[in-house]
């Protein structure tokens, strides 16, 4: 399902296998306890990097765990992993040190969330769209889906393409739209791009707590939503 692999200050989380990685219940019990381990393990300097082999990142929830054998989907497994998914939100959002996506493929529906929960966004150009399917299969998004939506795409315009009007993105596109932060020709140069971006980012050895805090009151709607945060005013610490 996935693989943690330590290489100096830098974690790395891979979607291991070629399917297209759907965030079925095994595999998000799995990311919680590997997030959990990199929580346990992070110090100054940590830098989580998220990637996946194959031409997906992730196609979002498993809906053939979902379906029902007339095809119409059964609500409360769906509701299974809305709500199981909704902890990795909040486990990314609190998470003491920077995190960045390397986006090596498709990255669709509640995919396309994972992706845009790290801190920077990376995507290959020759292969891969993001994309929001929901209304094109009639589906609608939780409330904590939405309001990662609105921190993470700042635009009323991209935004509505994205939710209203189910638009593939490529890369190129994405970073037009400052969706995501860069694209890069092929799978190899994404992450060799994102571990140039996270040795440069654990260089600063920044206080993991001080950095989860600063995160969390800059996206304060799904924060809030969260429960992570009582106020968006961070308390100074008497000592620095």
């Amino acid at each position: 399902m996935c693989t943690l692999e330590k290489r100096g200050n830098l974690f790395i989380l891979t979607l291991t296998g070629e399917d297209d990685h759907r965030l079925s219940l095994p595999l998000i019990s799995t990311l919680r306890a590997t997030l959990s381990q990199i929580r346990t393990e992070a110090k100054p300097g940590s830098v989580l990097i998220t990637t996946a082999q194959g031409k997906f990142f992730s196609n979002g929830f498993d809906l053939a765990y979902a379906a029902k054998q007339d095809g119409s989907i059964n609500i409360p497994r769906l509701r299974e992993m809305v709500d199981g998914f909704k902890p990795i939100v909040s486990d990314f959002l609190t998470l003491p040190l920077p995190t960045i996506a390397v986006v090596s493929g498709h990255a669709a529906a509640a995919g396309f969330g994972l992706a845009l929960v790290h801190d920077y966004v990376l995507m290959r150009k020759d292969r891969g769209v993001l994309y929001m399917s929901e209304i094109n299969i009639g589906l609608t998004f939780p409330d904590y889906f939405m309001a990662l939506m609105k921190s993470k795409i700042t635009s009323p315009t991209a935004r509505r393409d994205v939710l209203l009007r189910a638009a593939k993105l490529t890369a190129e596109k994405a970073v037009e739209l400052r969706i995501i932060d860069s694209a890069y020709e092929n799978s190899e140069e994404t992450l060799k791009a994102g571990l140039k971006l996270g040795e440069e980012l654990g260089s600063k050895k920044w206080k993991g707590e001080i950095y989860a805090d600063i995160r969390m009151n800059s996206y304060s709607e799904i924060s809030e939503l969260l429960g992570l945060v009582e106020n968006f005013k961070s308390d100074i610490p008497a000592k620095l």
